[in-house]
């Protein structure tokens, strides 16, 4: 009997060792299976962290590359100015934020963000005041773009969620933007610049003709996105002002008109503002506030353009199944305007392009001097 309480005792005492063996390792394997649940999103962000450093420290590389590649330049070749190694930096940087984010939100599509960075680089690199037109009327556009869109998608055939822009869209809007900073920059060189046509008449001319376009795709933009919800009246075709429905290319309102002057408006006050801070010599020069003016001169003249152009060469019809207007002739669709020459993009580009024709000319005319 005492043998077996013995034994009994040793069996507990083993139980209890054998338990107090096993319960630290239980406790470690407790311990690390939910600190690593809960660590993952500390992880996670960890990861980003370092893959942003990553990407920063490559960009300075890149940024450093082209300074030396601009400094050989200017080297080599006296008339060229060196561009500074933050100028390349803000450059790259800048873009590509906007662009991640513009991808993030739905407003760029994979070939749409591409584009983008593209365009925004190279006008960005140009001059500070064509950027901040730029991102004026991207992240307004975006903005217009998502409001409303419950009413907008039962007016819009062709909408698309947030906007989703591709790489056609991009460059049919900022393709004449880009080209006429490229040329700014062969005339110039990077780097600010006041307008005044007395001293420097091409360059002047550049920056107007780039304005112009930029003012013309914002006040397109607004007037659509704008008019198409808030106007009141029914929409009237611009070349029989004949009331047609609500989505026809073409067609005008005055919530519309008006919403496109403030578009063109707002990209001449970012230029406006972007030339107070940058530029140097403004007391010497002629006076920089007619860019407002003729920023919302754009952005109203380049809606009308477009509007004609739309109502022309455009083909609008509504569909009787669908119960609004569409762009390409079906066999329920009942014509209503234009003939199928251009789609939207195209209409889009040759707005800009007329806009950028005419208004340096226009602005060399009436600048006060």
């Amino acid at each position: 009997g005492s043998r077996g309480c013995r034994r009994s005792m040793r069996g507990e005492a083993a139980g209890r060792s054998g338990g107090g063996a096993r319960g630290p390792r239980e406790q470690v394997f407790s311990f690390l299976l939910p600190m690593s649940y809960y660590q993952e999103d500390f992880f996670r962000e960890y990861l980003k962290m370092m893959a942003n450093m990553v990407i920063l420290n490559l960009l300075i590389c890149i940024s450093l590359a082209f300074w030396i590649v601009s400094m050989t330049a200017s080297t080599y070749y006296g008339t060229l100015r060196p561009i500074s190694p933050w100028r390349w930096l803000f450059s790259v940087l800048v873009p590509l934020i906007i662009a991640t984010q513009g991808f993030k939100k739905k407003s760029l599509d994979h070939s749409g963000a591409l584009g983008g960075l593209v365009v925004g680089f190279i006008l960005t690199v140009a001059n500070y005041s064509f950027f901040s037109s730029l991102l004026v009327f991207f992240v307004t556009s975006s903005k217009l773009t998502k409001w409303k869109k419950d009413i907008k998608k039962q007016i819009d055939s062709e909408y698309k969620e947030g906007g989703q822009r591709n790489w056609v869209q991009v460059f049919c809007n900022g393709g004449v933007p880009t080209e006429l900073a490229l040329l700014y920059m062969i005339e110039n060189g990077p780097g600010e610049i006041p307008i005044d046509f007395s001293k420097e008449y091409t360059a002047s001319w550049m920056c107007l003709s780039l304005l112009g376009a930029l003012a013309c795709s914002a006040g397109d933009t607004w007037a659509s996105e704008i008019g198409s919800v808030m106007s009141k009246s029914k929409p009237r075709l611009i070349t029989t002002w004949e009331q047609v429905p609500v989505g026809t290319n073409g067609a005008v309102t005055l919530v519309g008109l008006l919403s496109s002057l403030l578009g063109g408006m707002a990209v001449g006050i970012a230029y406006f503002v972007t030339q107070l801070i940058f530029v140097t010599d403004l007391e010497i020069s002629a006076p920089q506030w007619p860019i407002i003016v003729f920023g919302a001169a754009a952005g109203l003249l380049g809606s009308i353009v477009d509007s004609y152009l739309g109502a022309t060469m455009q083909y609008s019809g509504f569909d009787q199944t669908l119960g609004m207007v569409v762009n390409h002739q079906t066999k329920d669709s009942k014509h209503i305007s234009g003939k199928p020459i251009l789609d939207n993009n195209a209409v889009n580009l040759f707005s800009s392009v007329i806009i950028a024709l005419v208004l340096p000319g226009t602005a060399w005319f009436f600048w006060p001097r």
